[in-house]
């Protein structure tokens, strides 16, 4: 046992060690990341919602020989469109167009003052995208809080959904039920105090499971890069209001209502929930449980499969890009 406890003790300093250096290599990010480069060359759409004029960014990828189809990637709450490089140049390679959003609130889209989020407005936002780009039908591809979007995506216009695609999406579940509630300002003073240690040991547990990967170091990166700036609060508190949004607007409910042919694309090791340490720990053990969660979405939706990832966490693009583009293409290729 004494031996075990040093090698543990030793993992962590380890752990420490490698964290307070990359830490050293952050810059600060600004608030629109306009000094950070995505993958694709990045266009706007300009609208007002809400008195607020929002721009909203997204990258389109085209393929060098078309097959005529389009699919949207909607990215997660922690993340931006630009860690779907290697999916959208995979998908592009097969003949796809691809189209990549950073909804209101992330990435180099509008950080707004005041904004009440839901996931109707995100959908409607990028509907315009569509229309500007003139797609009138598209393949559906969520990870995350992108799943939520892409579930009331399919569900308000049903008519340009030609497949959906969920991969580990939140709001499999109603976390209201056993979650405490916690007020938009909790929210806002948690992230406030958010800094490279805390969000990297946030996804080393939430989304890898206790397993690290240098490459993942990036999208920390970019996160922790934020709160150097001296714009962040107003980051954070768009931050809030989202965390807000996934927990207070379910689309748990409404799963069994989406009648397009649908993927679930579930690691099998996640255990993601919004607001899971507030709950209890006896609470907690019931939350997140993602292949419990994956079988009983196949079964409300009509016309589901599900692509179980065994020893894969909540991100099965980042952590093993191999194993998720296999059942995703077998899935979409389909006729």
């Amino acid at each position: 046992m004494k031996i075990k406890s040093l090698l543990f003790v030793a993992t962590l300093a380890l752990f420490s060690e490698a964290a307070t250096a990359q830490k050293d290599t952050l810059r600060s990010l600004d608030m629109n990341l306009e000094n950070y480069e995505y993958p694709f060359p990045v266009s706007f759409i300009e609208f007002d919602s809400q008195a607020e004029k929002l721009k909203m960014a997204y990258m389109v990828v085209k393929p060098s020989k078309s097959n005529g189809k389009t699919i949207m990637l909607l990215h997660g709450k922690n993340f931006n469109g630009a860690y779907w490089e290697q999916t959208a140049k995979a998908l592009s390679e097969k003949g796809y167009q691809v189209i990549i959003p950073d909804q209101i609130g992330f990435g180099k889209s509008t950080k707004p003052l005041h904004f009440q989020y839901s996931f109707q407005e995100l959908a409607a936002g990028t509907k315009r995208i569509l229309d500007k780009l003139n797609v009138n039908k598209t393949i559906v591809l969520g990870h995350s809080m992108g799943g939520m979007v892409a579930t009331r995506f399919t569900l308000m216009y049903p008519e340009l959904v030609e497949k959906l695609v969920l991969e580990n999406p939140l709001g499999l579940e109603d976390y209201k039920v056993k979650v405490p509630y916690q007020s938009i300002d909790k929210w806002y003073m948690s992230e406030l105090k958010s800094d490279f240690n805390s969000i990297k040991n946030y996804q080393l547990n939430s989304y890898y499971d206790g397993k690290w990967k240098d490459s993942y170091d990036k999208w920390v990166n970019l996160l922790a890069g934020w709160t150097l700036n001296k714009d962040y609060p107003r980051i954070a508190w768009n931050s809030a209001l989202t965390y807000d949004m996934i927990y207070s607007q379910p689309v748990c409910y409404e799963l069994n209502q989406i009648k397009v042919p649908t993927l679930l694309i579930i690691g099998q090791r996640d255990r993601s929930a919004v607001g899971k340490n507030l709950a209890s720990e006896d609470v907690r053990k019931t939350l997140g449980n993602y292949p419990a969660l994956g079988r009983q979405t196949k079964a409300l939706i009509n016309k589901s499969e599900l692509a179980e990832l065994n020893d894969i966490g909540h991100s099965p693009h980042i952590e093993n890009f191999d194993r998720f583009i296999q059942p995703l293409m077998k899935f979409i290729d389909k006729p």
